[in-house]
Order: structure tokens, then C-alpha cells, then sequence
């Protein structure tokens, strides 16, 4: 989670909410992340987020300063949006327990803030309609399965709404909801039970400083997919990067894909792909939007390659 710099609204409106959610799909896409469980209120917002690969820094590093620059663009603002670095708290997941506490803290912040006046349903800006709701009609980086104990079927939906929307009440007639666990949560380094919290321990004993080398997982292997797969599709040889154009239309597709869907640097990007300064990678495919042949070729990419 975070919060506005100086306490102030990160989201002036639904069209601030509406870039948000686009730009934490992209996030997703580019960093295989699977979200859970989310909400947006006016100052702050909170994400239930499973990292498959150790990029949570990175990704939320790109989610931040690139959500900044949108809103600032979009509201002719300058400066900083955030109050600095985001906050993360581990959830253990094997007792299921703990990672339902956590999905039902948060889809209730808009009861604890007196925000929904009759059903929890009507908040549009949270995950919880959305996961009750028609699986078809979810966006593709939501995952309902953790956070549905019945499933993901329609008595595994009717069970979480009606549990919420229950406990929503009881807050607005005066009810407080989990006292207790919000203390756990806000005070916390970690939330679940003492082998987890001791298993993080060793694990961070045995493994700090070598983290490092695991961040390439997901970025760079899936990157090298691309590439492998882009050029058969567009029938390139690898071999023949070097002797085309730095700015082909070949090259500027395959890399505003990997950018799309990876946190490559513009340095990886222009040397496995043959394109020059590392500074003009970004130029290429700014412009590519203007291209029609480019155009043409991301959508043929995109549709042979799929996702890993």
C-alpha cells in the first residue's frame, strides 16, 4: 500500500481510478504479477499482490512513477504523487486463514470509512464486485480462486458477498470490524502464524544478498521467449539482426512488446536486438504508434505468441 505525499488525494476522480487500475494491468503484464485482492480510496490504496518471481521492487518501482507521470500529465500537475517508498507486508498463504483476513481488510475499507452507504456492492472501486460478479467480465490479472474458500463457482461467490456484505453492516449500525487484525496488519512487519514468521527469518538470514540474481526469472527469460518466437514468426533470423536497420519495423515491434511485457532496460533491448544507442530504443517506439506497418506487425505478435 501507499499513500498521497502529504496525506493528499492520489485519485482527484474516476478517471484518475480508471488509469490506475489500467496501469496496475500493465504492471501485471510486464512483471507476471496476480492480484488478489485491491481498493482504491481517495488518499491511499491497497493491493493484495502475488509476486511468482522476486520483482516486487522493480514492478512497483515502474507502477509508481509511471502512474505518476499519467495522473500529473492528466491533471497538468507537477512533483511528487506518493509519500515515498510503497509498504509491504508478507501473508502467509498455506493457512488460508491469513490470506482471507487480509482480502476482506481490504475489500471492507470502504465500510470503515463510511463511504457505502447501503451495499458494499456499490463501491465500484475495489476488487470485491468484480470477484462476485461474472467471471467472464474480470480483468485477465484478477485471481478469484485464493479469495473464493468455495471456489470459483456462483455458491463460492454468493458466500464471499454475502459474508461482507454482512459484516459491512454491522459496521455502518456500529459495529467495529477486527479490531484485533487491524492492529496485527497496521503494526506488523509480517502477518501469519509463528512458523511463518520464523521461516521468513531463516529465509532472510540464508538468502540476503543473493536475491539479485533471481530478479532476471521472469524479466530476461521471458524477454528471450519473445525474441526466439517474435523471429520465427516474422521469419528473421537471429543472425541477420545485425546487418537490418536498427529502426526496422521487425525490431520496434519485438521491443515494444518486450517493453510491454517485461522490465527490460533499454540497454538489454539494444543489444540483443542489434538497435543502436539504447537512448533511440525509446524513440523507436514512441513513434511506432504512427506506423501502420508497425501496428500491423505487434498485433501479428501478439496473437502468434501468447504468454508464457
Amino acid at each position: 500500500m501507499d499513500r498521497g505525499d502529504r496525506l493528499e488525494t492520489i485519485f482527484r476522480d474516476d478517471g484518475d481510478r480508471e488509469l490506475f487500475l489500467k496501469t496496475l494491468g500493465q504492471a501485471c503484464e510486464r512483471a507476471g504479477w496476480r492480484v488478489h485482492s485491491y481498493v482504491l480510496m481517495g488518499t491511499h490504496y491497497h493491493i493484495l499482490l502475488e509476486t511468482p518471481e522476486p520483482n516486487l521492487s522493480s514492478g512497483m518501482q515502474w507502477l509508481q512513477s509511471t502512474y505518476t507521470i499519467r495522473h500529473n500529465v492528466k491533471n497538468g500537475l507537477r512533483g511528487h504523487l506518493f509519500q515515498g517508498r510503497y509498504k509491504a507486508i508478507p501473508v502467509e498463504v498455506e493457512d488460508g486463514i491469513y490470506f482471507r483476513t487480509v482480502s476482506d481488510y481490504i475489500h471492507l475499507n470502504p465500510a470503515r470509512a463510511g463511504l457505502v452507504r447501503e451495499r458494499l456492492l456499490n463501491y465500484r472501486w475495489s476488487s470485491f464486485p468484480a470477484l462476485v460478479g461474472a467471471p467472464q467480465k474480470r480483468p485477465r490479472w484478477l485471481c478469484a480462486n485464493w479469495v473464493l474458500d468455495q471456489g470459483d463457482r456462483a455458491s463460492g461467490r454468493w458466500a464471499l458477498r454475502d459474508g461482507l456484505e454482512r459484516r459491512a453492516l454491522e459496521n455502518r449500525q456500529g459495529g467495529e470490524i477486527d479490531k484485533e487484525m487491524l492492529k496485527a496488519l497496521r503494526r506488523g512487519w509480517c502477518f501469519g502464524s509463528e512458523e511463518f514468521r520464523a521461516a521468513l527469518l531463516d529465509r532472510l538470514d540464508g538468502e540476503e544478498g543473493r536475491s539479485n540474481g533471481m530478479s532476471r526469472m521472469h524479466n530476461e527469460i521471458e524477454a528471450e521467449r519473445i525474441v526466439k518466437e517474435g523471429l520465427e514468426v516474422l521469419g528473421v533470423r537471429k543472425i541477420d539482426l545485425s546487418k537490418t536497420a536498427k529502426g526496422s519495423a521487425e525490431k520496434v515491434a519485438l521491443a515494444s512488446i518486450i517493453r510491454k511485457r517485461t522490465m527490460m532496460t533499454n540497454g538489454w533491448l539494444s543489444e540483443n536486438l542489434h538497435m543502436g544507442d539504447p537512448s533511440r530504443v525509446s524513440r523507436y517506439c514512441c513513434a511506432a504508434g504512427g506506423r501502420s506497418d508497425i501496428r500491423k506487425l505487434v498485433r501479428k505478435l501478439e496473437k502468434s505468441i501468447g504468454t508464457a
